[in-house]
């Protein structure tokens, strides 16, 4: 296993050859479906049901999705790209839906984004169209669905942008990250099969649906591989456990608060996979949740601009804090300082008229830099430390992961909640902080608890007690906040 304190370490590259056990033959179905169409679940592939797809309480089926979406892509056809309000809705699905079929790249807003934040997006991304909403700005014609409207579901148009997704924008404005539909199909199909992910399932999530997780899996991902949706509109414990699904995708917040309903963690016990992802899952959710559900979730692991890349598979070895191995048609390595770097079928091309950040982006080799710090192990196991700007701290001469440091936090039973960072020290370089939800328990003995359970070196030098730990809308922690 990589080192972080190693400075000898040289490039190791994986893949999905090798290592990894051949799925089980029923996995292999996602293979023998007709993929000429982006989402078969349009065209009939895989039958009907009247709650093929449900978003809170309106429910509906793959026919008279694909009708709406059909008649909606016609009068937005010739756009130069279609923002969409992203709500939780069908409203949504069908708006999306439409700019595929329209050929024009579709551009999720967040519904909770603030005017600043929309018209830079509206700006970056040159939409023309505003779908889901009544209003749009100066510029931006919206385009309300019309209920009745039936028309031909029209197949996307190969080798264009389907998606214009945006970075969260942590290190200044959100970058457009353009998305192909080969560039989906691609890691829709290498989930498919490291999850076995069938027509057979039922997915279940509360994912928000303008980012990878909530749209791509949670919704694309549905509807290519033929599993029945149903997205429960607020991420309740309740609302999850009575879904009733074979398949959940959650963050690792959501999970948080269906482990601390043990009564409804229960009835999950009939589900087939448990997803986590989008950050770190607490190695004690991951303790409960198996202990609760009589199964260990998996994790996975992705990007903005690479979907997603790593997962654990459904037959593979369920360990907290494991991300997995490379899903087919990706490969990983790792530079000496333990930095992450990708590049495959899923991996995007550039940002967004940003030739300055894309050129930064990559190696002169091609390969992308996610920005991460990863150990891979033997067996080609991937363990995300953190971000190589905010949890690869350089203190007193060794080079520690913040995810270590928050990993052996969140071993003492008074800590619910850590987040670790590097601050300037005039002697150390940059000094250990953490920052910390817990219950009554003094700094001494959570530094004390660190030093005894890694090296002493890696003892935070301060520890700050707080309520809640900034969280975006996926449950990521937003270290520059703290």
């Amino acid at each position: 296993m990589l080192s972080l304190n190693s400075a000898t370490t040289t490039r190791t590259t994986h893949n999905d050859i090798g290592y990894v056990r051949p799925p089980p033959a029923t996995a292999s179905r996602c293979d023998s479906v007709d993929r000429v169409s982006l989402l078969p679940a349009l065209t009939g592939t895989f039958g009907d049901a009247p709650d093929a797809v449900r978003v809170g309480d309106h429910a509906t089926d793959f026919a008279d999705l694909a009708g709406a979406a059909g008649a909606l892509s016609r009068r937005i056809k010739g756009a130069r790209s279609a923002a969409v309000v992203a709500t939780s809705t069908v409203e949504t699905v069908v708006a999306v839906l439409a700019g595929l079929a329209a050929g024009v790249p579709v551009v999720p807003i967040p519904p909770d984004a603030g005017t600043g934040e929309r018209d830079h997006i509206l700006r970056d991304s040159q939409a023309d169209v505003l779908l889901n909403a009544t209003t749009g700005p100066e510029g931006v014609e919206a385009v309300p669905t019309r209920p009745n409207d039936r028309a031909p579901w029209t197949e996307p148009p190969k080798g264009e942008t389907a998606l214009i997704l945006y970075t969260s924008g942590t290190t200044g404005k959100p970058k457009g990250v353009p998305i192909t539909s080969e560039a989906i199909a691609a890691c829709l199909d290498g989930l498919a099969a490291a999850w076995d992910w069938t027509s057979d399932d039922r997915l279940v999530h509360a994912l928000p649906l303008y980012h990878v997780h909530g749209l791509v899996l949670g919704v694309l991902g549905a509807l290519r591989t033929g599993s029945r949706l149903h997205h429960t509109g607020k991420p309740r414990p309740d609302l999850l456990a009575n879904a009733n699904g074979s398949l959940y995708f959650a963050v690792p917040t959501i999970w948080h608060r269906v482990a601390a309903a043990p009564a409804e963690a229960r009835k999950l016990s009939s589900a087939r996979l448990l997803v986590s992802g989008s950050a770190a899952l607490p190695a004690g959710v991951f303790t409960a949740l198996r202990e609760l559900t009589g199964q260990a979730p998996v994790e996975r692991y992705g990007m903005t601009e690479t979907l997603i890349t790593v997962a654990t598979r459904a037959d593979g070895n369920r360990q907290p804090g494991a991300v997995g191995v490379p899903i087919k048609g990706v490969e990983t390595r790792v530079d000496d300082t333990g930095a992450l770097e990708v590049r495959g079928s899923t991996v995007f091309a550039g940002y967004l008229g940003r030739p300055d950040a894309t050129e930064a982006a990559f190696t002169d080799d091609g390969w992308f830099r996610t920005g991460d710090v990863a150990t891979i192990d033997a067996d080609g196991v991937h363990r995300i430390i953190g971000r190589a700007s905010t949890d690869l701290i350089k203190t007193g001469g060794y080079r520690v992961g913040a995810g270590e440091i928050e990993d052996a936090l969140l071993t003492h039973p008074a800590v619910h909640e850590a987040a670790v960072v590097g601050r300037p020290d005039d002697d150390l370089g940059q000094r250990i902080v953490a920052y910390v939800v817990a219950d009554a328990v003094s700094e001494e003995t959570l530094v004390e608890h660190v030093a005894t359970t890694l090296s002493a070196h890696k003892r935070p030098r301060e520890v700050v007690f707080v309520e809640e730990l900034p969280r975006n809308a996926l449950g990521k922690i937003q270290k520059h906040k703290l």
